[in-house]
């Protein structure tokens, strides 16, 4: 009887103690604006019948802005926590979805209509999968603990064989567990390990850093430290450079500290967690900054609670010259500011002084401090499209080049030239280049892609019109760091201009 008693007495105070309890979160927590549905899918905790309203085509077209000659599609709807995204060869679009353990293909736009013809599972069941990249004939996975692969054709969109991890082991969980992947310039995996907490002395050193790997998964280097959380990373089309973005820490108040771009070097300390922004001492932490290496400042602050996550340099010709080469980074949105802020994408500009300039690309996300998507991930196709994932929209748009108002897409070009101009080679240089060239293109493989097969088929990637399309010094530029599948021809500057001028005067 006494325990009946006591069941019912803790009853009646849970009761009486709710409205209390519930006043005091509202109290806490409305200043604050935090979106809780939005951090609790980020989570993957939030059950799918919880899940924010997917934004509809008619939203995208009355909502969406973006550049003028840019036009914006609905490319996929449904795509629950979608975050990463790549563009293979072919104009497939690739979406991991953490929540749902799987890496989605949505077929290309072949029909014309601005979607996705269909869509299929990939790979699946994975351990809350986020970062993707193309190398090598395969397909790479970044999972909560580990990177995983799978031999994919990007022609038919197909895997072959099994899924197998590479590296298994990597910090999981905490505030920051996702993994971003890239294979770089140089043939390496670089996989970025965000922090466990907002701001604390990591135990883990792989935490808050960038790590590379061989493509077989060979630790080789903690390559970058004090990041607290680069989610997307990408390398400069004009310069090489290695460009991360990184989230600053929270509960500093609205406007502090700014979230960063960083050029991130081999080697380089970035100031987490005992420095903030331009090396603003930490004030938790910042007593101890004397005793450690000085901090490389970021080349650029976003604002503050913006949330940097996917970038991509833009290197297609296909884009108004303002665009080409510029980067687009996407905003994932404020969560602690007491008007949100960020959701949406933003383009920078490099300046020859080195500095930065940042301008609205895709915009209307937000209105009214009501958010209706949230960017994530943002990649460029082979015919010049842009790509963008959206977590909270369950969304992935498409945005192209001559298909908004007043678009006009002139004679490919790259760069802002007019292409090759063949006045500009002397005669003994042109003889040199021509001479040199095949016998290039047969020792270094590109045949087999670039020549019609001895059975009389199509060459896999066709030649033309490189002229319209490149200066020398654009292809020889080009030919350091082309898109994948293709190999980078890693000779030296004199040689990559002889076979530029081949290709140009040839194809």
């Amino acid at each position: 009887m006494k325990l009946v008693k006591r069941i019912v007495l803790a009853l009646v105070v849970l009761v009486l103690a709710l409205p209390v309890l519930l006043v005091g979160f509202v109290w806490l927590t409305v200043p604050l604006n935090v979106p809780w549905k939005s951090m609790l899918q980020q989570a993957s905790v939030l059950p799918a019948w919880l899940d924010p309203t997917p934004i509809s085509a008619d939203q995208v077209q009355t909502q969406i802005v973006a550049p003028e000659g840019y036009g914006v599609s609905l490319f996929a709807t449904g795509v629950a926590d979608a975050r990463a995204i790549r563009v293979t060869a072919a104009g497939d679009v690739l979406v991991s979805t953490p929540r749902d353990g799987r890496v989605l293909l949505l077929e290309g736009d072949r029909d014309g209509d601005g979607a996705a013809d269909g869509r299929r599972v990939l790979v699946d069941g994975l351990t809350r999968p986020n970062g993707l990249d193309l190398a090598g004939g395969y397909l790479y996975v970044g999972e909560e603990d580990g990177i995983g692969r799978i031999r994919f054709d990007p022609w038919t969109g197909n895997t072959d064989g099994t899924y197998q991890r590479i590296i298994d082991g990597l910090p999981g969980g905490g505030n920051h567990w996702k993994k971003t992947i890239r294979v770089g310039p140089d043939g390496l995996l670089y996989v970025a390990v965000g922090s466990s907490c907002n701001v604390c002395v990591e135990e883990d050193p792989r935490r808050a850093a960038i790590l590379r790997y061989t493509p077989e998964g060979e630790r080789r280097d903690v390559y970058a430290t004090g990041l607290r959380n680069s989610g997307g990373f990408d390398w400069s089309p004009t310069t090489g450079a290695l460009y991360a973005t990184d989230n600053g820490r929270d509960l500093l108040g609205d406007d502090f500290p700014p979230c960063e771009l960083n050029e991130v070097v081999a080697g380089g300390f970035y100031g987490w967690p005992f420095a903030n922004g331009a090396n603003v001492p930490d004030p938790d932490l910042g007593m101890d900054l004397p005793t450690r290496s000085t901090p490389i400042a970021p080349v650029h602050g976003f604002r503050a609670h913006n949330a940097p996550l996917g970038i991509v340099f833009l290197r297609h010709y296909n884009h108004p010259p303002a665009y080409r080469k510029a980067a687009l980074v996407a905003l994932h949105g404020s969560w602690n500011r007491t008007t949100k802020d960020g959701y949406k994408v933003v383009s920078l500009h490099f300046r020859a002084d080195g500095t930065v300039d940042e301008r609205d690309f895709l915009t209307g996300f937000l209105a009214d401090d009501a958010a209706i998507g949230r960017p994530t991930e943002v990649a460029e196709g082979p015919d010049g499209s842009i790509y963008v994932s959206d977590d909270y929209g369950s969304a992935v748009y498409r945005v192209r080049y001559g298909e908004g108002t007043g678009a006009v897409i002139a004679a490919p070009a790259v760069g802002g030239s007019a292409g090759y101009a063949p006045a500009a080679v002397g005669a003994a240089e042109r003889d040199a280049a021509l001479a040199a060239g095949a016998g290039v293109l047969t020792n270094e493989g590109c045949l087999a892609c670039h020549a019609v097969s001895p059975a009389g088929d199509p060459p896999a990637f066709a030649l033309s019109d490189l002229g319209t399309r490149y200066t020398i010094e654009e292809l020889a530029e080009y030919l350091l760091m082309p898109r994948t599948p293709m190999p980078p021809y890693d000779a030296d500057p004199a040689q990559r201009r002889a076979l530029a001028i081949y290709l140009l005067e040839t194809y």
